[in-house]
């Protein structure tokens, strides 16, 4: 005998019949979880009335807590905690309604050996689909077999039957036909450029400064050093301390100076008194600090493309940071100069920002940046959320909206921003937003993910247009109001097309200046995804290839 405690393993118990265990990874800021838990109970509801329905019962793996008020997992270690009770071989349903942050289920679902489902409400005011597409990009990420599906009021006959074939097998067939690899290039200007910017990359390399990784629990937005080295994209680790300390070195002047060249050009603040509620010039100020502070790390490591994270930690500390982004992210900006005053940083471009330090976006934004350029075009770009959408006028018309940060050049100019007060419930110590409706125009649209074990990118091409006043007001006041919108129409691919294939929660996009513009650099950008070892896959219709 040797006298040492060994652990009791914890016996294997089996999962009933026709019984599926449901969980919701839900914010690890609890405000928000308070917020949005009506919404999610009346989710869960409907979701158990249909399987009822089939004959299936519904198990709730954890109930809710009554010093918290919801059921949401808050936490990975209480995720760790709710997966012992859930039988490793059972059916499971993960519904959101909400965003939430993939990290807190990713170490339960790894190891879960039984059908796994994931279900949103396909709802503009709580984004569940949001939080659907970033659970399942990294499920993909991680190589975790998954069935997925969404539903507006969870009435119709395809949820329904969708539900009905994941009991009977597991899995929920979707439509893949408007996906397709790339073809051979033609031979002509744009896929030489495309190419001879990827050999450019590859021999000389670039850095890209990531301000603390893993945002709001963003596992598919980490890229491993292995993956992303063999683009010739290295990391710059660094941290949102050094940030904040670097704030506090900008005068009150140099801010001001930013925020004369803002003004001047037309953009308008829509202030309050109320720090605690409202905007105010003194939350403005902290955001112009953080812009010159990032552009002189950036000049300090060299680097060709920076992220902040933002969340979470800063956002407890100073105004959010969607200002300084969008103003990075803008060509025309105000002038910012080295510490002695002698060189301005970075002078007449743009300087590609991956908001929420989304490594996916980094390697987006940074490619986008080098062809549009080299194409003589304006390379502003920023990634949006891949908020929500319906049907108008005969077309489904998608809502795009960011958190508060998008390039000037895309409202049509300085002079249609507005700054709006982020929400007090998700920023506390507030700071302001760049809000406007974007410019109709011809974009184009990709994502960088991981998927089978490689760096892979959909490509696809769409349209901004234009909607009634009336309509855009009322879309916005279904969402966020006080965030940039695009009102974008995908080219020959449906909702669920689009959100059965879509690797993550973010979609990137730039302007080209007409149809043929857009479609010549997206052949340019795809060669040069091409060359430097990235997958490309095509997504519905792209003329030319």
């Amino acid at each position: 005998m040797t006298g040492y405690t060994l652990p009791t393993a914890r016996r294997r118990t089996a999962a009933p019949a026709n019984t599926a265990y449901l969980i919701a990874s839900g914010d690890l800021r609890e405000s928000a979880n308070a917020a949005g838990w009506p919404t999610q109970v009346e989710l869960e509801a409907a979701v158990t009335r249909v399987l009822d329905e089939l004959g299936w019962e519904v198990v709730r793996a954890n109930g809710v807590d009554p010093e918290t008020g919801h059921g949401f997992i808050s936490s990975q270690r209480m995720g760790l905690e709710v997966f012992k009770t859930i039988p490793v071989d059972a059916p499971l349903i993960v519904a959101e309604a909400v965003w939430q942050y993939s990290h807190h289920v990713l170490a339960g679902l790894r190891t879960h050996e039984g059908p796994i489902l994931t279900v949103a409400n396909f709802a503009g005011d709580w984004p569940g689909l949001v939080g659907l597409l970033g659970l399942n990009a990294g499920m993909t990420k991680m190589g975790k077999e998954y069935a997925t599906i969404w539903s507006v009021d969870f009435t119709d006959d395809w949820f329904r039957d969708g539900l009905k074939e994941w009991t009977q097998t597991g899995r929920i067939s979707h439509d893949a036909s408007h996906v397709r690899p790339l073809p051979s290039l033609p031979d002509n200007p744009e896929v030489e450029l495309g190419r001879a910017l990827g050999d450019e990359l590859l021999a000389d390399k670039a850095i890209i400064g990531v301000f603390d990784e893993g945002c709001m629990g963003m596992y598919n937005a980490i890229f491993d050093d292995e993956l992303l080295n063999r683009t010739g994209i290295y990391k710059e680790r660094l941290s949102q301390s050094a940030l904040y300390a670097e704030m506090l070195n900008v005068t009150d002047a140099e801010a001001d100076a930013a925020y004369a060249w803002l003004t001047d050009r037309g953009m308008t603040f829509k202030y309050g008194e109320d720090e605690a509620t409202e905007l105010t010039r003194g939350q403005v100020q902290w955001q112009l600090k953080m812009y010159i502070a990032a552009l002189r790390i950036a000049d300090d490591f060299g680097l060709d493309a920076v992220g902040i994270q933002y969340q979470q930690g800063l956002k407890d500390l100073v105004p959010a940071s969607d200002l300084a982004e969008g103003i990075l992210n803008s060509t025309e900006r105000p002038p910012v100069l080295s510490r002695d005053g002698a060189r301005e940083l970075f002078a007449g471009r743009a300087f590609p920002h991956f908001n929420e330090a989304d490594e996916g976006v980094a390697v987006d934004a940074l490619v986008t940046d080098r062809v549009w350029t080299a194409m003589g075009l304006v390379p502003d770009n920023t990634l949006h959320d891949v908020r929500w959408g319906e049907e108008h006028d005969g077309q489904f018309v998608w809502v795009y909206e960011i958190s508060g940060s998008v390039p000037a050049s895309h409202l049509g100019g300085w002079d249609k921003a507005e700054g709006w007060r982020q929400g007090h419930v998700f920023f506390p110590a507030g700071g302001s937003t760049i809000n406007g409706v974007s410019k109709p125009g011809e974009i184009v649209l990709s994502r960088v993910f991981i998927a089978d074990g490689i760096l892979q990118a959909d490509i696809f091409r769409g349209t901004v247009v234009e909607l009634p006043a009336a309509e855009t007001q009322r879309r916005k006041d279904a969402t966020n109001p006080e965030w940039p919108i695009a009102h974008v129409v995908l080219h020959d691919v449906s909702r669920d097309q689009f959100m059965a294939r879509h690797k993550a929660n973010h979609a990137q996009l730039v302007y080209a200046p007409d149809a043929e513009t857009a479609d010549k650099a997206l052949l340019a950008k795809a060669a040069m995804f091409d060359r430097i070892g990235i997958k490309v896959n095509l997504v519905g219709r792209v003329q030319g290839l």
